[in-house]
């Protein structure tokens, strides 16, 4: 999603408080980040023969709709299982310390990007 950089400080504050809630309803894990507006360079992507130029590739940035003073969060919840997280945010929607209805809008929740994914099993192996 994308975050103006002056809200750091607001954003990560509310993100403590976000991530103890769903901890609280089953979450296993929550991991924000701010995307990295230094790097990696382009051709770090793919091997030469392969490789395109910088402005070929896709960025957060632009898939987020970023602003010139935005930059984005990538915001990932982990659960055990969908029935959990079904269940847990059920009542993290339900529960009264994520309305922040008594701050200022850290961010417009109207752009957020949302999914929900499968993992893959991968086993460690010898290449």
């Amino acid at each position: 999603m994308p975050v103006p950089r002056a809200n750091r400080d607001a954003y990560e504050a509310l993100a403590q408080v976000s991530a103890a809630v769903v901890k609280e309803h089953g979450a296993l894990r929550v991991l924000e980040c701010w995307a990295d507006e230094a790097g990696p360079q382009a051709d770090s992507y793919h091997a030469e023969a392969v490789r395109q130029d910088a402005a070929d590739y896709g960025d957060f940035r632009r898939a987020a709709g970023a602003a010139g003073d935005e930059t984005v969060v990538l915001s990932f919840v982990e659960w055990p299982d969908k029935a959990t997280r079904d269940a847990g945010m059920a009542k993290v929607t339900a529960d009264p310390r994520m309305l922040f209805d008594d701050l200022p809008p850290v961010f417009d929740g109207r752009r957020l990007i949302a999914g929900g994914f499968l993992p893959m099993p991968l086993e460690a192996t010898a290449v």
